[in-house]
């Protein structure tokens, strides 16, 4: 194959996860063109501590696009367009001058930070956050894990009131190395995997920041799934490729699923095995522990599906 306009219009889609990264290139019939795959190193300091090395996550992800458009006979002349979906509450931290992580990215399994979850448990927080945040208390998702990487470097927690630091998870972080740093940012789906964002409002949560001892100033902006999220340096790729859309993994399964009319559900296995329903607009509130959390948020509207034909 080749770059004539017959195969213009092509999909590079990232799919950062747990234990490799991977990209995938698809035509504008959906039509898979070709796939490239880099496992990476999993990095265990102690006992129930999971972290990972950012520098590897970027090399792998840019390795394996640069692969897959390759291997599939394309140039970057043929992609209209670049989508990211990843690994979700691994958190990250870096340098907003230079682009460079001030510790390595501890993982969604790392348990660290259950002892402050359990002394906040104790003082009666949970109700609060799970009322905001449609999630539960617990070391999985990224504010303790912030607060952990704050008060551990030195001098990290004055810089990031300063406004010298900036907070991602990975699809923050590749977006910024992708950018050239020019945008930090994120979507709906991960943003409501940090503990810190408003669910109903739409927004990340003072109420949620001040508890979490996590300074504003280090926040990415929050936008819609599919939208704009700037351009690919040149360099990268060979010209500048538009990216427009970011989901977390198991939100972008559940779209990859058509999971688009409510009461429709979707498991999928990877690192774990997730089932995620679609309860329409409605955020449903749990008895029973599971998450209320974003499918996704559009300013499209989303096709629905029949399910007599899906």
């Amino acid at each position: 194959m080749n770059d004539a306009g017959s195969q213009a219009g092509l999909i590079l889609a990232i799919d950062q996860g747990t234990t490799s990264s991977r990209a995938m290139l698809f035509d504008a019939g959906g039509r898979g063109l070709g796939k490239a795959q880099r496992e990476f190193t999993q990095l265990f300091p102690e006992d129930g501590q999971v972290e990972h090395d950012p520098e590897e996550i970027w090399i792998t992800t840019l390795t394996v696009c640069r692969e897959v458009l390759r291997a599939a006979g394309h140039s970057a002349t043929a992609v209209a367009a670049v989508g990211i979906t990843n690994q979700r509450e691994t958190t990250l931290i870096w340098d907003r001058a230079t682009g460079l992580p001030i510790h390595n990215a501890i993982v969604w399994q790392d348990r660290r930070t259950a002892r402050q979850c359990r002394h906040l448990r104790d003082a009666g927080h949970e109700p609060a956050i799970t009322q905001c945040t449609g999630l539960v208390l617990d070391p999985y998702f990224s504010a303790t894990k912030i607060a952990w990487i704050l008060d551990k470097v030195p001098g990290a927690r004055a810089r990031a009131e300063n406004g010298k630091l900036a907070f991602g998870t990975v699809d923050t972080f590749l977006l910024w190395r992708l950018t050239g740093g020019r945008v930090h940012a994120t979507d709906t789906t991960n943003a409501a995997r940090t503990l810190l964002f408003d669910i109903h409002a739409g927004a990340w949560s003072d109420e949620m920041l001040a508890l979490f001892d996590v300074p504003p100033e280090i926040l990415p902006d929050v936008r819609d799934s599919a939208g704009d999220f700037g351009e690919t340096e040149p360099e990268l790729f060979g010209r500048a490729l538009p990216i427009r859309g970011i989901a977390g993994d198991q939100q972008a399964a559940t779209v990859g699923q058509a999971c688009f009319n409510p009461g429709m559900v979707k498991c999928t296995y990877g690192t774990g095995a997730f089932l995620v329903q679609n309860t329409g607009d409605t955020a449903v509130r749990s008895r029973n522990k599971l998450l209320t959390t974003p499918a996704y948020r559009t300013a499209a509207p989303v096709m629905k599906i029949d399910p007599s034909r899906a």
